[in-house]
């Protein structure tokens, strides 16, 4: 099962002129609804005078989470090549906003489109693409009296301690690489209760820690 991705980790611009028409392009690394659409308020805000604001984003592993958004130019010419250069640097979790400010000459079908291409190029031509892995994170919630073992099993297995925070209990959140959960959990278990790994299977729990799946990052 793939659990990688490639994507951008900061923010790229790049400009496309044309006959008098400015594209603007924002390219921006964002992995939900409420992020795509916080950058597309901020740059329609940012520039509200422009004629135009097309985007495209896709989201997700499976990239079949994605929009390609036209905003009044003809049907096609911009957000279907703005998404078409996000496929072709192999990228997900990104959106792509191009700004037009029309120029006052009309650029037909195939100008918009390579307009948006361009543009677009623009922006993504120089980004740093970096390969990510999908990872499961968890929350280890333990009593004190457990915390050396679960301290000493996390730096045992090299796992990533995301956030933490001690109250009355100790809470702990980790990351593990989605195709290696079902093994970890097991070495996990076995490192805090200190048992073999073949006993895992039929412990019930471990007595003063819960482990809570908590999203996918």
């Amino acid at each position: 099962m793939k659990d990688t991705f490639h994507t951008i980790t900061t923010d790229y611009y790049g400009e496309f002129r044309d006959r008098g028409s400015k594209f603007l392009t924002y390219a921006y690394p964002v992995t939900n609804e409420e992020e795509w659409q916080a950058r597309l308020d901020e740059v329609r805000k940012q520039h509200s005078k422009a004629n135009h604001h097309c985007y495209a984003f896709r989201l997700g592993l499976d990239k079949n989470n994605y929009r390609a958004n036209d905003d009044g130019e003809p049907s096609g010419t911009a957000g279907r090549p703005i998404l078409g250069q996000i496929d072709s640097f192999g990228l997900t979790n990104v959106i792509v906003i191009v700004v037009r400010y029309f120029g006052g000459t009309k650029l037909g079908t195939s100008g918009l489109i390579n307009a948006y291409k361009e543009g677009t190029k623009e922006a993504l031509k120089d980004a740093v693409i970096v390969e990510k892995v999908v990872a499961d994170i968890y929350q280890l919630t333990f009593d004190y009296a457990l915390m050396s073992d679960v301290m000493n099993a996390v730096k045992k297995l090299a796992l990533e301690i995301t956030e933490q925070d001690f109250t009355d209990v100790g809470n702990v959140y980790i990351a593990i690489r989605q195709t290696e959960v079902e093994d970890t959990m097991v070495k996990l278990k076995a490192a805090i209760a200190k048992i073999h790994l073949e006993e895992v299977e039929d412990m019930e729990e471990i007595e003063g820690l819960k482990i809570v799946f908590v999203k996918t990052r």
